[in-house]
């Protein structure tokens, strides 16, 4: 089983637009309506894949009840928290060429009775976990030594963690070695503080984020395809991916890829490409079933092709 928590869920609503026209009226030629918060990704790309999943996540108002249906819609289990402020509502519009204009509400702020309770329910639900997967930006009220704190927990209860985080928060939590961190090329960047223009410069910020206190760095490059740098060694993986419909999601399915392939190695770098890039190629935030998933377009190799320069640098 892997366990999922993301402390600042959302409903989010996906428009296919042919363009996106500033001042224009748009018109949406479809609709999707799925839970979201990376965390709740993990577990829809994790029960696409056939696994059981639970999903902790602080929920209030009616986005929340209906973020909680859908999930439940869809074989997750949920572990609600509830809250007193309304689960956010977040808004994406995926243009025909692939670009993807989002719209983040902040939402709600978590007393301490309530953070407390977040932290003791992880506690409840881990027990039997494989990994536990923490993801995403921290709500308000939460201190950015909140993660930290979760991680600590589950090494105490001897479970593995995994965190897909950003800035501050990424950088408290190292202190308590989490399993795998993933960020994506511009979180990388942010963490050590200089731009990325090459394969080898996402490397070298892998490494020292290992030399911080990760265990391993699961990077996601984008279309440049991603790298994992551990202990034993570093692989770099890519794709072939002919169409783009959207990305909402796709890191979120490359976690969940490397998870359920055990979370180690090069086996499961080549799991989460193939799951990212079958993402990519689904609408809105649909995440990909074993039928989706394309392993022979993958390509992964310890040869890291270190001066490749990145087709999306990071500056």
């Amino acid at each position: 089983m892997i366990l999922t928590v993301t402390p600042n869920p959302s409903l989010d609503r996906t428009y296919e637009v042919p363009s996106l026209d500033r001042g224009e009226v748009v018109r949406a030629s479809g609709e999707r309506v799925d839970p979201g918060g990376k965390g709740v990704n993990v577990s829809r790309a994790v029960a696409a894949a056939g696994r059981r999943t639970v999903a902790v996540l602080p929920l209030g108002g009616a986005p929340g009840a209906l973020v909680a249906d859908l999930l439940d819609a869809q074989g997750i289990e949920v572990a609600p928290v509830p809250v007193a402020g309304a689960t956010r509502s977040n808004i994406a519009l995926a243009e025909a060429d692939g670009v993807l204009t989002k719209i983040n509400a902040p939402g709600p702020e978590l007393t301490a009775a309530e953070q407390e309770l977040l932290l003791e329910t992880v506690r409840r639900q881990s027990r039997g976990a494989a990994w536990i997967a923490c993801c995403g930006s921290l709500p308000r009220g939460l201190a950015p030594s909140w993660y930290a704190d979760l991680v600590a927990r589950a090494h105490a209860a001897g479970v593995r963690i995994a965190l897909d985080t950003s800035g501050p928060a990424l950088l408290a939590a190292l202190r308590e070695r989490p399993d795998v961190v993933k960020p994506n090329a511009e979180e990388l960047a942010g963490a050590v503080g200089r731009p990325l223009t090459t394969v080898g410069d996402a490397l070298k910020a892998a490494e020292e984020l290992r030399a911080t206190g990760a265990a391993a760095v699961l990077a996601s490059l984008g279309a440049d395809g991603q790298l994992l740098v551990a202990e034993d060694g570093a692989w770099f993986g890519t794709a072939r991916v002919d169409t783009v419909r959207s990305n909402v999601g796709a890191g979120d399915s490359s976690l969940a890829g490397f998870l359920v392939a055990g979370g180690r190695g090069p086996d499961a770098l080549a799991s989460a490409v193939a799951h990212g890039a079958a993402a990519v190629r689904l609408p809105g935030s649909v995440m990909p079933t074993p039928d989706d998933l394309d392993p022979a377009a993958v390509t992964v190799t310890a040869d890291v092709p270190v001066d490749r320069v990145l087709k999306e640098p990071v500056s």
